[in-house]
């Protein structure tokens, strides 16, 4: 399996995830835990490298958030139109 390292994050809105990018960073939700979604940070280029792989689709992966492990899926992955970022990820909690 599959580990993602990711931290919580307060802040949100379209000049934070900008600020985000900007450090190299990426936007993402972890949805269906509790009924409440948690808002995450991600590294850019661990993510980017990880997604390269086939088994990041199609796994069940291990979010870490704050030394806390959830098993989670890819939900969806928003991409830049022509550059190769990634612009916002989101996990569904198994």
């Amino acid at each position: 399996m599959l580990i993602v390292n990711a931290e919580k994050r307060v802040e949100k809105g379209k000049s934070f995830s900008r600020k985000l990018r900007f450090d190299n960073k990426i936007p993402g939700v972890l949805y269906g835990f509790k009924k409440n979604a948690i808002l995450l940070i991600l590294d850019h280029n661990s993510i980017f490298n990880l997604q390269k792989k086939i088994n990041f689709y199609k796994e069940n992966l291990f979010l870490i958030i704050n030394s806390k492990k959830y098993k989670v899926k890819v939900q969806a992955i928003q991409r830049h139109s022509f550059k190769l970022k990634l612009l916002h990820i989101d996990f569904l909690h198994i």
